[in-house]
């Protein structure tokens, strides 16, 4: 199905939509209050961990707020109950991961997904192997196509983009570029290193492909001309083409890397994304320190350093913005010209969840100033309701809340009035389903989008352990 007539058909789904007893996501047949079992049944999930299990009883018994622990059981596993492929291809460890309702996998999605597993890899072995073919597979992608978002399991399968006015390639679901798409991959592996100390993922195919990453990053510069890549696709919907002949709106190469698209996978209207130009410095870092540490490449390493130095240069003088209110912030695009755009949308990278991948410091002046820009209604995706507020974004229209956005202010808040306020939005807006989705209506939580969305499913399970293992008063 495509994603967009997906959304069409999801989009304002009521609570009062009658599932079958055997689907995954079936609507409780009892009121929520009574925490029936909506998770899926264990003999149908893809795949189990111990470690997981354990950790979930650990939190349902020991928090007060039953709902809390309900919801923690139904969400943090919902990526390995019902998105993953495990296998071993030629003796590796292979994992395709679906991003929920879509059988396609997104390189951003897929990180996000299992990067909160990581703390529990050194109690379970079969889970570290899991997240290993992960990183695997996302080599395999990016060696496939360093421009390309999503793709299919089979290598050989022609996709409903096919037709896209671009380098389509069998394998390939969509091709939008999108610079988090190479981000995430090196996310995962740093973290996956830092927490395991098992560098096996990490060999030539892999260097390969961190090679292939910094030639498109700099390809993405287009200082000497356009770069290999345009997009163009035959739709009604604004978002999903890019103009003037797929190379999108004249931006001047000032140092950072253009970005067609969003992380929402819309597109963007000034290609200089700031968001993720932020995400590919503190990348860019971390695959230095990886390439030093691990494979003695001091060439290679400086090369993202420097690459690294630039944009971060090229931020501090472009993204950086004098508001008459909230004095200097961050932009959310811009084109070197003078021209900004300022907003947020809820997905990541954005500016809210900069702290959360290590972009800037959670206490930094200008990220606390663009804060309080964000959570307030000159955003123009901000939206205030009956049923709460959060961020939302041009993707689903507007008045509707992501989750995520909710998920991300908790994460990246040091309040704990704030984190309190989050968690409770998200118990009061998951519709008596289990579940979180893509975004709900601002006066109504039963109108929602995407009933099996895995990231922010997982995701609101690293919210709530992140808050049990250093704030649990706040589960009450």
């Amino acid at each position: 199905m495509k994603r967009r007539d997906f959304i069409q058909k999801t989009t304002l789904a009521t609570s009062a939509t009658v599932l079958s007893a055997n689907s995954m996501f079936a609507k409780p047949q009892t009121p929520a209050a009574n925490f029936p079992q909506v998770r899926i049944s264990e003999s149908e999930r893809k795949f189990k961990s111990q470690a997981v299990e354990k950790i979930i009883q650990e939190v349902r018994k020991n928090i007060k707020n039953e709902e809390l622990g309900w919801l923690f059981e139904n969400c943090f596993p919902n990526t390995l109950d019902t998105t993953v492929e495990f296998e071993m291809r030629n003796g590796q460890p292979d994992t395709y991961v679906i991003t929920g309702d879509i059988d396609a996998m997104w390189l951003r999605d897929s990180t996000a997904q299992v990067t909160p597993y990581l703390s529990l890899t050194k109690q379970d072995p079969d889970l570290h192997k899991l997240i290993h073919g992960v990183i695997n597979r996302q080599v395999r992608c990016i060696l496939k196509d360093p421009y390309a978002n999503a793709f299919y399991k089979d290598d050989t399968k022609v996709g409903e983009w096919k037709d896209d006015l671009t380098d389509m390639k069998p394998g390939i679901h969509e091709r939008k570029w999108e610079i988090d798409s190479l981000c995430y991959p090196i996310r995962l592996g740093y973290l996956y290193w830092k927490t395991t100390g098992d560098t096996a993922p990490f060999d030539a195919q892999w260097k390969e492909a961190i090679a292939l990453i910094v030639k498109t990053f700099r390809d993405q510069q287009r200082k000497t001309g356009n770069g290999p890549y345009k997009f163009e696709r035959r739709t009604s919907w604004a978002t999903d083409g890019v103009p003037l002949g797929g190379y999108g709106y004249p931006a001047k190469p000032v140092g950072m890397i253009f970005s067609m698209f969003r992380p929402s996978d819309d597109a963007t209207i000034y290609p200089l994304f700031v968001p993720a130009n932020f995400f590919a410095v503190i990348s860019l870092q971390q695959v230095a320190e990886m390439l030093t540490k691990i494979h003695k490449d001091a060439t290679l390493a400086a090369d993202c350093t420097k690459l690294a130095n630039e944009v971060k240069t090229a931020l501090q003088l472009h993204g950086v913005i004098q508001h008459p209110q909230f004095g200097k912030m961050y932009a959310y695009e811009v084109n070197g010209y003078g021209s900004t755009n300022l907003m947020d949308d809820a997905n990541v990278p954005s500016l809210l969840g900069l702290p959360y991948l290590g972009a800037v410091p959670a206490n930094d002046p200008v990220y606390l100033n663009t804060r309080k820009y964000l959570l307030s209604e000159n955003n123009p995706f901000f939206f205030k309701g009956k049923a709460g507020e959060g961020i939302g974004g041009p993707h689903v229209g507007v008045d509707m809340i992501w989750h995520l956005s909710v998920i991300m202010r908790g994460l990246t808040s040091t309040n704990d009035t704030e984190i309190k306020n989050c968690l409770t939005l998200l118990q009061k807006t998951h519709a008596g389903t289990g579940f979180m989705h893509e975004a709900f209506h601002k006066d109504d939580p039963a109108k929602f989008t995407r009933k099996w969305f895995a990231w922010a499913n997982t995701l609101f399970g690293e919210f709530v352990l992140k808050v049990y293992r250093e704030k649990r008063n706040l589960l009450a």
